[in-house]
């Protein structure tokens, strides 16, 4: 069984960085592709990023030089990195795989001052 978790959320002021960690478990092969969600209350769950085996990785327009997607397939885990946090990053985030649409439970990303 596919099982995706989220961490590393919390409270970051403007400016400031936060790392996101998604760990997969149950699979047999490495996964060709993780995906990054977020999720504003009463607005739908936007892409963020994706990382793949085999195509260059893809960024939002309103991350694009800000966050950086990475695996580490190792320790079964891709990585958000997010830099230069902003109030409009504040979004529950999730990780998805795509082929079995799998979901992570998500973390909460808070950007204020």
């Amino acid at each position: 069984q596919v099982q995706l978790v989220e961490s590393g959320g919390g409270l970051a002021q403007p400016g400031e960085s936060l790392r996101l960690s998604c760990t997969y478990s149950g699979f047999t092969f490495e996964p060709s592709v993780i995906r990054w969600y977020r999720q504003v209350p009463g607005k739908e769950r936007e892409l963020v990023a994706i990382i793949t085996l085999t195509r260059p990785t893809y960024y939002a327009d309103s991350v694009k030089g800000r966050f950086t997607i990475s695996r580490d397939a190792g320790k079964n885990t891709v990585y958000l990195q997010m830099n230069i946090l902003q109030p409009e990053d504040t979004a529950v985030y999730y990780c998805n795989y795509p082929t079995g649409d799998a979901w992570g439970q998500g973390t909460q990303v808070t950007v204020a001052s």
